[in-house]
């Protein structure tokens, strides 16, 4: 309701409008008005000085957003080896944005009201010019050519990581494993091998589809929490079930897609621990506002009879940056980053519950559920037969 009445507000506002100027017209009947259509010296004047207060509006604007949201963007205090790299390549190509956008802008308005129409002058026929051409062609070719080099080294450091290689040798493989509207994680257990899998096998518990008779799936274990060690190389490998997904973790630099039918991969080294990522000035500061917001929330919900909000402390999360259906702003996973110590003893808590032990539990809760059932259905039959038999006697 409050929607139509905006949109009829805003119908009647420009009727309004267009009436006005209709009124305007008519007090011009009578007197030496411009109706040529054609704009003379003082409209060309007007539209120059109007393109140098727009100037000062992108510059006002700009300024203002660099000072209240300048804090916004993940730079800086990255959780990952390669995370201070991401972060140079962000920082060099925004400077580089926002100086060339300054001057261009400021040149832009600039001739714009330098060269605006005149009486009796005419514009010069200018064909081409080879060296400008050469100019304004080499030179962002240069700058995009350095900034493409830059990010092909940080991203085939990234990419092109070897399980095989000896510096890998002690890499952790993770699965990650995308459906709507969830991501579970799957561990390859003592022998370090993550069984195979594929969507065909997907039965009951065994909701990722792991091939139960290969033997190095036999000790693959599954999360709802992804668990990774500081200073040990982890190489993701990623599936999908349904949809296009995309694996992000902002706090590592880390974002893959996951693909219906393919395994695609992705590899960083944490650098900090979620308990050390907490001690953070900046962090600290940032958790400290957060929860002022929440209190004041939290107030006016406790004003309402309603629950207040809880306080909030920070957690490294995996996000879908896709827009995978209705819940996909749902779709998230805490990730806890431990000491070798302690990802040691996580690993040791939850590696006896087993894919292959989930899926046998299920088998035999299913088959003592049935069991009574049978029993009690038996029971039934023999009832009925002995009643039948006396029926029949009489």
């Amino acid at each position: 309701m409050t929607t139509l009445l905006v949109l009829i507000v805003v119908v009647l506002l420009a009727v309004a409008l267009w009436q006005l100027t209709k009124i305007f017209d008519l007090t011009q009947v009578g007197r030496n008005v411009n109706n040529t259509q054609v704009a003379d010296d003082n409209d060309n004047k007007l539209n120059g000085y109007l393109m140098f207060g727009f100037l000062v509006f992108i510059y006002i604007t700009t300024i203002y957003c660099l000072l209240n949201y300048g804090h916004f963007p993940l730079i800086g205090d990255s959780a990952s080896a390669h995370g201070p790299e991401i972060d140079n390549l962000m920082v060099i190509t925004l400077v580089l944005i926002f100086v060339v956008q300054t001057i261009t802008q400021a040149l832009l308005h600039y001739f714009a009201f330098k060269y605006r129409g005149k009486q009796g002058q005419k514009a010069l026929y200018f064909a081409d010019s080879n060296k400008l051409e050469f100019i304004w062609s080499i030179i962002p070719a240069i700058v995009l050519a350095v900034l493409i080099l830059y990010g092909l080294y940080a991203w085939t450091n990234i990419m092109f990581v070897d399980e095989k290689d000896k510096e890998n040798k002690d890499a952790i493989v993770i699965e990650l494993y995308a459906q709507q509207f969830k991501w579970e994680a799957r561990y390859s257990g003592a022998d370090d091998v993550l069984g195979k899998a594929n969507v065909r096998y997907i039965e009951g518990v065994n909701n990722l589809g792991v091939d139960l008779s290969d033997p190095n799936a036999q000790d693959d274990f599954t999360s709802t929490e992804l668990h990774i060690p500081k200073g040990k190389r982890i190489i993701f490998k990623m599936r999908s079930q349904d949809v296009l997904h995309s694996a992000y973790m902002p706090h590592f630099r880390a974002q893959m897609n996951c693909v219906p039918g393919m395994v695609t991969k992705f590899s960083f080294i944490p650098t900090l621990t979620t308990a050390e990522m907490r001690e953070k000035p900046a962090m600290v500061e940032k958790v400290a506002k957060i929860n002022e917001i929440r209190a004041k929330k939290s107030a006016a919900l406790v004003a309402k009879g309603e629950q207040a909000l809880e306080p909030y402390t920070f957690d490294y999360l995996l996000l879908c940056n896709k827009i995978c259906g209705a819940s996909h702003y749902n779709m998230q996973m805490k990730i806890v980053v431990d000491t070798p110590e302690e990802y040691a003893a996580w690993l040791k808590e939850n590696a006896p519950k087993t894919i292959v032990q989930a899926v046998k539990n299920a088998a035999a809760e299913a088959k003592a559920a049935e069991a009574p059932a049978s029993k009690d259905s038996s029971s039934t039959k023999s009832k009925d037969t002995t009643l039948v038999a006396k029926a029949e006697m009489k």
